[in-house]
């Protein structure tokens, strides 16, 4: 039987311990209060200089193109207006069509110069040409990465003939040359809401590519989903889950699903920069949007064109979207790092 001295020296003791340790706490700005995974990764992402770098620039090019009406506004430009008919600016073209001054026509009232043969004001087309690019890939993207999800999920948990039928569709799509088809598919898309003969609105132009992009472009992220989900749905946790009777729904949205939002995440930062790609090439190729709709890949086609006479054009349009493909895919490697700091640089 222990005595009440012995007790309260105890007690004392205990204290005294409580008493130290908090004060050593609170010097060296520790807590041992838990962390969830979330608040794990962003501590990791914080520490990573390229990654926080790279996250300020893509934030800065989506702030950028969302305020591009006001940017235009401040500046006094926009991206539809012929400058050499407008009073005061009949001389920014020289006889053979070509900006007048250094490197495109830079200037205090024309930043980026202007376009060759037309006088529009390269600096607002970037800008609408980035927002058009940027948000029409986010809900490119968006849309893959839920079609993909599901069907890999469907596919990988289920298994049987739901797993082999979808995974048939999938390997009939992939069969698919993505470039190809692009550009095949969307003169019939755009052909089943407006006549060949009529001119097509702008609206339709980004709906076709929409649906042709997220027609053929969720197979990846589908097979990267089902190979996930086919390595944890043995797991002690799942099986574990069954037992005490949980529903199917329920194991994969509470089990399975938090598991795999690392591969999803890091696959979709990829995904976005290549639909920005894809979606300037069928620009490009003339098959995305056209005039006079400001467009990073129309840029390109027309830089191509008076590339020789004016490589000035190119350069901005160029460099703006180097920066952002880079960004993004550093981000993207950041991500993945952040969540499984095993995979490390």
């Amino acid at each position: 039987m222990t005595s009440p001295i012995e007790t309260e020296a105890t007690d004392a003791s205990v204290a005294l311990d409580k008493e130290t340790a908090t004060k050593n706490d609170a010097a060296e700005g520790t807590s041992h209060t838990g962390r969830s995974p979330g608040q794990l990764m962003w501590a990791r992402f914080k520490r990573d200089r390229v990654g926080m770098i790279s996250a300020g620039i893509v934030i800065f090019y989506f702030a950028v193109s969302a305020l591009a009406p006001v940017i235009s506004k401040l500046y006094g430009k926009d991206p539809y207006t012929l400058y050499p008919s407008e009073p005061g600016h009949e001389y920014i073209l020289d006889d053979f069509a070509m900006p007048v001054g250094t490197f495109g026509g830079v200037s205090g009232e024309f930043w980026f110069g202007v376009e060759p043969n037309l006088g529009r004001d390269v600096f607002t087309m970037l800008l609408y040409g980035m927002r058009t690019s940027l948000y029409m890939a986010l809900v490119i993207t968006t849309l893959m990465v839920i079609t993909g999800v599901l069907i890999g999920m469907v596919g990988g948990y289920f298994g049987g003939r739901a797993d082999y039928w979808l995974g048939r569709i999938t390997d009939f799509f992939l069969a698919f040359p993505s470039q190809l088809f692009f550009i095949a598919f969307m003169p019939v898309v755009t052909a089943l809401f407006v006549s060949p003969r009529d001119e097509t609105p702008t609206y339709l132009r980004a709906v076709a590519i929409i649906l042709v992009m997220w027609f053929l472009g969720w197979m990846g992220m589908a097979r990267l989903v089902r190979s996930s989900v086919l390595s944890l749905r043995e797991r002690e946790f799942v099986e574990a889950a069954k037992v005490s009777g949980a529903s199917r729904w329920r194991i994969v949205r509470k089990e399975i699903l938090p598991n795999i939002v690392t591969p999803i995440l890091v696959q979709g930062t990829y995904m976005l920069p290549g639909s920005i790609l894809t979606i300037a090439f069928l620009s490009y190729v003339g098959v995305g949007f056209v005039e006079p709709t400001p467009d990073w890949g129309r840029m390109f086609a027309i830089g191509s064109d008076i590339y020789e006479q004016n490589p000035a054009f190119m350069f901005f349009p160029g460099v703006a979207m180097v920066v952002f493909v880079l960004a993004f895919n550093l981000l993207g490697d950041s991500v993945r790092d952040a969540f499984d700091p095993k995979t490390g640089r």
